[in-house]
């Protein structure tokens, strides 16, 4: 008979594609729906673009700590619900805007409600078993992985066939059927915390960060969600650059997204799998030195297919990335936080990301489209020199903490 865990991770596995799927659809021609739109006030297109992207990241970066920590207490499934619905009206109401400062506020409202990737994750990560943690948090990251991949390549496609705002009602419709489906068939044994042994919220967050070596993987959790999220908010506008026309720009856009996206859903469970047998130190170095090596030709492409290539190479090296710090985290961390810990980090990648597409849109005025691929071969170089860091440090705290396996598992 099939464990429960393993019942309620293919439940999850498809509730995390179908929502990042609706998520991404939008993303190809986010840059163009801004432009179709128009602008109330003032502002360049540039800025307000950056602004689209990281208002919602922002205010993500405040909620998630919070709906982390009542997930802790009140259970992971009610958050994941939360996300799921909430997500779907606010999605559908963004393709009823009028002008980009509505579909910043709605963008700013969703970063509060949301977070359907840190949920389901933490519901994962309570349920499995530890030493299963890099195959079941690898075969989210593959669902989430893969939902990027399809999603902006369907989402290019009907841009361009049939309008922008068609997408927003599409994506609210498939996080509609998330919620339904989390409702209906996951089954979450949580047992709420007497009153009296509840940590206080922040209580419950210093607990987490005084735990050994969790403070370097959030820094690292940073680093690595600042370089994946910098190319996103220029990728249309550079395929515009390279193309020459705007004219099934959004398309194309989609398959560059889609493509990174799809790589770095196959190796994520490979590489999650591999983890649990060598280490998921050892992956996480590997992954992030692989992809300083593919971004630092990117700058150079000169047609969109090289950009094609090179973008799905490099997401088969970023995909080894997130399961591996995920899957430390869930091995370093305090039992019974994983609420906590997966909001906590939700939060950190929303600080990454509100950073990197004002980022992103400097170095484009100032150096150029590809400059922005420049800088991010430079993100993912301080990501293997933190990672070598934060393991060595986490190694030598082992050897002298016996009762501490988990850190030399994780950093060997």
């Amino acid at each position: 008979m099939m464990p429960a865990w393993r019942r309620n991770l293919y439940v999850l596995f498809f509730v995390q594609l179908l929502s990042t799927a609706g998520f991404s659809l939008v993303f190809p021609f986010l840059p163009l729906y801004v432009k179709e739109i128009g602008i109330a006030t003032r502002g360049s297109i540039e800025f307000w673009v950056g602004l689209v992207f990281s208002s919602q990241a922002v205010t993500m970066m405040i909620a998630s700590p919070i709906w982390g920590g009542l997930a802790d207490r009140y259970g992971r499934k009610l958050m994941l619900v939360r996300a799921t619905v909430g997500g779907a009206i606010l999605i559908g109401l963004m393709g009823f805007v009028q002008n980009v400062e509505q579909l910043v506020i709605l963008r700013t409202v969703q970063g509060t409600i949301t977070g359907v990737v840190a949920a389901a994750s933490a519901l994962v990560a309570a349920s499995a078993p530890r030493e299963r943690s890099g195959e079941a948090l690898g075969m989210m990251q593959m669902a989430r992985s893969t939902g990027v991949a399809v999603g902006p390549i369907i989402g290019g496609v009907l841009g361009d066939a049939f309008g922008f705002r068609e997408s927003f009602w599409i994506t609210g419709i498939m996080l509609g059927i998330s919620g339904i489906c989390t409702m209906v068939w996951v089954h979450e044994d949580f047992t709420p915390p007497e009153r009296s042994k509840r940590p206080g919220l922040l209580s419950g967050y210093k607990k987490l960060l005084k735990a050994p070596g969790m403070n370097g993987l959030y820094e690292l959790s940073f680093l690595r969600s600042l370089g994946q999220s910098m190319i996103g908010p220029i990728a249309a506008l550079f395929v515009v650059e390279l193309m020459g026309t705007e004219t099934g720009a959004a398309s194309v856009t989609g398959i560059v997204m889609g493509g990174a996206a799809f790589t770095a859903a196959i190796s994520s469970v490979w590489l999650g799998n591999l983890g649990d047998r060598i280490g998921h130190g050892r992956v996480l170095i590997a992954s992030a030195a692989a992809s300083v090596l593919l971004f630092l030709p990117q700058p150079f492409v000169t047609t969109t297919w090289q950009l094609v290539v090179l973008q799905a190479l490099s997401g088969f090296a970023v995909g080894g990335m997130i399961p591996s710090v995920a899957a430390l985290m869930n091995l370093w961390a305090p039992s019974g936080n994983q609420g906590a810990t997966y909001g906590l980090d939700t939060s950190v990648n929303a600080a990454a990301r509100s950073i990197s597409p004002m980022l992103a849109a400097g170095i484009a005025y100032w150096i150029g489209l590809r400059g922005v691929f420049g800088m991010t071969a430079l993100v993912y170089a301080a990501v293997m020199l933190m990672a070598i860091h934060v393991l060595n440090a986490a190694n030598r705290q082992a050897r002298s903490v016996p009762s501490r396996p988990s850190l030399a598992k994780g950093g060997d």
